[in-house]
């Protein structure tokens, strides 16, 4: 997202704790890329600590502000709970707090996250089903931003958009998804291990086409007496697992050994975006199919790999 805006001749300025969550040596090498454009500023900052994001921002003038900082993973949840209260409830207090007081404010654009449907049976999930069963703690306090967001409209007027991402992937993603740690396995001989069995259908998303329905999304923010809404970022095309792991046995060249497991407590059965709101407002269209996506990933890991990454 950075880099998509700098490319452009945006000035940015990141914010990010560098937790130890993954490998921070992944997140420095973002940062290296980013550090070659001159309109960008990094500050190593928690949004849970609200002293010191308002001292780090406090002279500088915001006019969209994309708050993708979050403690993510479903699994995790279940066992560093005092995490995501940090994160993903006082964090994202935190910004709506910083963003009500600034008149220059146009938009604010959040992550939400496609774990709020829960186990809903009703595919595509729709924005306007019922997000009220979470399964995951994770997927609650994504709920819970989003009800959060929902009040500061209200309240404030506050013009914001939450954006439910579906299993987003490709070139410096994170190493606790699938797509990464299939790969890994692949290439270090390791099986992988194939949760419900391999029978698990996930709409994935390549960066690229997030990327550019997020840009979309903030460069119109909505009006109304109630200026929030939330929107499906997906590609409207769920795909079985299995199908991940015979892609990246092709771009890697070596075969993949499985190993089919039970479900996992949080885990879904499948997830699949209905993209017609948010094509209707800014006509994003996911334009990368996972047989283009995962041997663009698959090539960019293999050669982080390389590097000793």
């Amino acid at each position: 997202m950075a880099q998509a805006l700098l490319l452009r001749g945006e000035s940015v300025v990141g914010i990010d704790n560098l937790n130890s969550y993954y490998d921070v040596a992944l997140k420095r090498g973002r940062l290296a890329e980013l550090a070659a454009h001159r309109n960008f500023a990094f500050h190593q900052v928690d949004i849970a600590d609200r002293d010191a994001l308002r001292e780090t921002l406090g002279g500088v003038p915001i006019h969209r502000l994309i708050h993708l900082a979050a403690q993510a993973g479903v699994r995790w949840s279940m066992t560093h709970p005092e995490e995501y209260a940090s994160a993903n409830l006082v964090g994202h207090l935190n910004i709506l707090e910083l963003c009500r007081h600034r008149e220059e404010l146009e938009h604010l654009v959040y992550a939400s996250s496609s774990s709020v449907y829960g186990s809903s049976a009703a595919t595509p999930f729709r924005e306007d089903a019922a997000a009220d069963q979470p399964v995951s703690l994770y997927a609650a306090t994504k709920r819970a931003d989003e009800l959060m967001s929902q009040s500061y409209a209200h309240l404030y007027g506050l013009r914001q958009t939450g954006l439910r991402y579906f299993t987003v992937y490709g070139p410096w993603g994170r190493p606790d998804m699938a797509m990464w740690l299939f790969a890994d396995a692949i290439l270090s001989g390791r099986p992988i291990d194939l949760f419900d069995e391999g029978r698990g259908l996930r709409d994935f998303t390549f960066i690229d086409d997030a990327v550019a329905g997020t840009l979309a999304v903030a460069e119109k923010a909505p009006d109304g007496p109630l200026p929030h809404r939330v929107f499906n970022l997906g590609s409207d095309r769920p795909e079985r697992v299995t199908e991940v792991v015979s892609l990246l046995e092709r771009a890697l060249g070596r075969k993949a050994e499985t190993r089919l497991l039970p479900a996992q407590p949080g885990d879904v059965p499948t997830t699949h975006a209905d993209i017609s709101a948010i094509r209707a407002a800014v006509g994003y269209e996911a334009r990368t199919p996972l047989t283009v996506g995962v041997p663009r990933f698959a090539d960019w890991f293999a050669g982080w790999r390389a590097r000793g990454g």
